[in-house]
């Protein structure tokens, strides 16, 4: 399988904080990865090294070349939106539009045009006269109409409502992606994205603690919901986190038989939010 970027011992300090801490992964072509973590984990640092805009140790490779080195080259494959509108605000949307196909190879016009017709963006207006709503849809139009391999979404939907906020991941999902494209997004609503997502990875303090595909994780971690007399009995099997609430317990355990849970209640799968608080936690609390 195709490695889309390829990172071993990827670190970035400032100063003496290290804001990643030597981490190594893969992220093959056709996957959309969430990466998840904290304020202040990494996340953006790693999404900022994959796009070339700082400096980094250890190896990266974006689509085969060296994104601090190659990013110019490297920019005609990649798209990125970020959670603030980096649109120049003085242009109008037709003037946006110009100047993308002007710069941009693999731009489409007629593409760009097609989405935004979908829309209730007026094509004369300045992009300071829009809502953030339409902003965003607006950018998401010009980078859905550059054929890129790998497109890059740090909180792309931070500020808006839920309407457009369903309106954008389904855009992404629908018209966007396929098999031939990867993207990385972060954002703290997990919960409205892992329908999405094919692989998680959860950063923490610099590192990665977790990275798997959805269906991985949906086989090996379990959660049961029991009275709390029961769970004691429970905690012999090291369940990796309890939360009691109302008399119930709710334990979460990482790979054991189904057969051995159903002694407590029934196993059901944990959430991909559920899990990252989990994980973070600890069973100690």
């Amino acid at each position: 399988m195709t490695a889309v970027v390829e990172a071993k011992g990827l670190g970035k300090s400032y100063g003496s904080f290290r804001a990643l801490k030597g981490v190594s992964f893969e992220i093959p072509l056709g996957r959309i990865v969430g990466v998840i973590g904290v304020n202040g984990a990494g996340k953006t640092t790693m999404l900022n090294a994959i796009l070339g805009l700082i400096r980094y140790d250890g190896e990266l490779k974006v689509l085969g070349r060296d994104p601090a080195a190659d990013r110019a080259s490297l920019m005609n494959d990649v798209c990125f939106i970020s959670d603030v509108a980096t649109l120049p605000r003085w242009m109008r949307v037709n003037e946006v539009i110009d100047y993308v196909e002007g710069v941009h190879p693999k731009f489409s016009r007629a593409t760009c045009l097609e989405y935004l017709g979908r829309t209730k963006i007026p094509p004369t207006k300045k992009i300071k006269e829009l809502s953030k709503g339409m902003v965003t849809q607006l950018h998401l139009a010009l980078v859905m109409s550059i054929d890129a391999q790998l497109l890059v979404l740090d909180e792309p939907t931070l500020g808006l409502d839920i309407l457009f906020r369903k309106g954008f991941y389904a855009a992404l999902l629908g018209d966007y992606f396929d098999n031939n494209r990867t993207i990385i997004v972060t954002t703290h609503q997990v919960e409205e994205i892992e329908h999405i997502l094919t692989d998680a990875m959860f950063i923490n303090d610099g590192e990665v603690v977790l990275y798997e595909s959805l269906d991985d994780l949906a086989e090996r971690f379990q959660q049961v919901t029991m009275e709390a007399g029961k769970a004691e009995a429970a905690q012999a099997l090291n369940p990796i986190y309890s939360e009691a609430t109302m008399g119930l317990e709710t334990l979460v355990f990482d790979n054991i038989d189904q057969a051995k849970l159903q002694a407590f209640g029934q196993p059901r799968r944990v959430g991909l939010a559920d899990l990252f608080v989990a994980i973070m936690t600890g069973a100690d609390q």
